[in-house]
């Protein structure tokens, strides 16, 4: 089959750019772990410029090495942010999915267009063995699934012979065959979906999964994305999904409607603030020949969309973004030929497409995951173990840790739990809840001398989680074990709320408890504050599993 080959970049494309954006989409191909070699195979770069655009991007935050591969972080997820906080999507009808989701007891997912594609934005799925399994980010070529032909009702002719040229779709994740009628009724699937305006799923997509989707449109008519509730044959077939849940899925529509025409205009706005990078704080001597600042610079025009205006003119993203008006005219025409940023008279907005560099990969990111590189860092630097930890009961439970290798050293792995009021992480995450739920923990939990050190005392416990709220971190010496030492800080979620404790732990002979706080206090916050900064972004239109 011919496939339709992409125009060439304009003359005022910035290469650097354009060749950092491929090595960035190659990646997240591979599943968002790849070696160089690789990424010259499959980019056709030099590997010089591989090693450059590299280099740029763990500069950044988007990458980080791990041996001789290198991997997407958290990090590069506020790219796809991006749009997905300047759309509005998520937070505005999320909830609205969400809620109906769990009246069907059925997988919801909210789906936009995306050139000749679906995008998925947004997914509420259920607890189940067979459930909807893609992840928000994933693309489908039209033909499989029910918001496609939704979507195509409106293609242009351009759109058709796009979609003709090219029914691979672009960037999908794996699937199964497309059954003959998925190509082959398409175009009767989609008269019937302008006509009927809803649309059907008979297995298209794999066999045994079922969907009956609807547009949801703005004031002017216009499709802003669909909702899709998602079954199973096991469940329901066609016809019966179509009863069960049309009428509700109607009204979940019209109240998303309405909740679009009520918010508040998106359109355009100030972007206050610029980048605050650490690398704009670098001089071009710190920063080293390696690093290519024009890929840096117009990945940071991307992030200001991300602090949520649907669109913004030039010359309000370049002052944002701290960069000259002309650097940042560029990179937006650089970024509308690889289909990332839509120009619409004035003003410039980002697009779905830019939920392909990594999303779906990194969008079922758990904090254990997040931690595990920050833990082994801290674990090296100090070199004592470093572990994370969450309330569980009244217990702590581990669900990361980085041991140190030692002749002596403390057996823990991951699931290991602790009474949570004799350990540093439990004191930690007690004193980050609410202060009538901690006075209910502490009043129904029983506090045994674990030894002659353990604080067994209600009101003087009391008093230790008031010290450690106040100051931000605990110590506990020797009470849980003896000859065990241990510090710990918080990590908080995106709210502010203590989700999980760090800590380093090590035996007695090697610091006392002045030196521990004097030695490890200060990489210990660092580490907590570069898991939070990640946990924040890999969290603001995804959930993260604590464990």
């Amino acid at each position: 089959m011919e496939m339709s080959v992409p125009p060439p970049p304009p003359r005022e494309a910035v290469g650097p750019l354009v060749r950092g954006v491929a090595v960035l989409r190659e990646l997240a191909a591979a599943g968002g772990r790849s070696t160089a070699v690789e990424l010259v195979r499959a980019t056709g770069l030099a590997r010089s410029t591989v090693d450059r655009v590299v280099s740029t991007l763990e500069r950044v935050g988007h990458l980080r090495a791990e041996g001789r591969e290198v991997v997407l972080t958290p990090r590069v997820m506020e790219l796809g942010n991006a749009y997905l906080t300047a759309s509005g999507l998520p937070d505005l009808l999320g909830p609205h999915a969400d809620r109906l989701a769990g009246e069907l007891d059925e997988s919801v997912s909210l789906a936009v267009p995306d050139g000749e594609r679906v995008r998925f934005v947004h997914q509420a799925t259920r607890r189940r063995r067979m459930s909807l399994a893609f992840r928000i980010g994933d693309a489908l070529p039209a033909e499989r699934g029910a918001p496609g032909a939704l979507f195509a009702a409106d293609w242009s002719e351009e759109q058709w012979a796009r979609h003709s040229a090219d029914l691979a779709g672009g960037d999908v994740p794996p699937l199964p065959p497309a059954p003959p009628e998925a190509t082959a009724s398409f175009e009767a699937r989609v008269r019937a979906a302008r006509s009927a305006g809803w649309s059907e799923d008979d297995q298209l997509i794999e066999a045994g999964l079922i969907a009956l989707a609807m547009p949801v449109r703005d004031a002017a008519g216009r499709q802003v994305c669909a909702v899709a509730v998602v079954s199973h044959t096991s469940r329901h077939s066609v016809a019966s999904l179509r009863r069960a849940v049309l009428p509700r899925l109607r009204e979940t529509v019209t109240a998303m409607e309405r909740t679009l025409a009520t918010a508040p205009p998106r359109d355009a706005g100030d972007a206050a603030g610029a980048t605050t990078a650490g690398w704009t704080r670098a001089t071009k001597r710190e920063l080293g020949p390696g690093f290519v600042e024009s890929l840096a610079r117009g990945l940071a025009v991307l992030t200001v969309f991300g602090q949520g205006h649907a669109a913004l003119p030039l010359t309000t993203l370049a002052e944002a973004a701290g960069l000259p008006r002309a650097t940042a005219r560029r990179a937006l025409i650089t970024f509308e030929h690889l289909g990332y940023v839509a120009h619409d008279g004035r003003l410039y907005r980002p697009t779905a497409r830019l939920l392909e560099l990594g999303y779906p990969q990194l969008s079922g990111v758990t904090l254990p995951r997040i931690a595990q590189p920050h833990l082994a860092a801290l674990a090296a630097r100090v070199h004592d173990s470093a572990s994370m930890a969450v309330l569980d009961g009244d217990d702590i439970r581990y669900v990361a840790r980085v041991p140190t290798v030692r002749i002596m050293t403390v057996n823990i792995t991951v699931g290991t739990r602790f009474p949570a009021y004799a350990t540093a992480m439990g004191r930690v995450l007690l004193a980050g809840l609410p202060a009538a739920e901690r006075a209910a923990r502490l009043g129904g939990t029983a506090l045994p001398a674990l030894t002659p050190h353990t604080v067994t005392d209600p009101a003087r416990l009391a008093t230790v989680l008031d010290r450690a709220a106040n100051d931000g971190f605990a110590l506990a010496d020797e009470e849980l074990e003896e000859g065990l030492r241990s510090i710990a800080v918080p990590v908080r979620d995106r709210a502010g709320r203590t989700v999980a404790a760090v800590n380093v732990s090590m035996h007695a002979s090697r610091r006392g408890p002045g030196q521990a706080r004097e030695e490890l206090l200060p990489p210990l916050r660092e580490t907590a504050a570069r898991i939070e900064a990640d946990l924040h972004v890999a969290a603001r239109h995804a959930p993260v599993a604590l464990e």
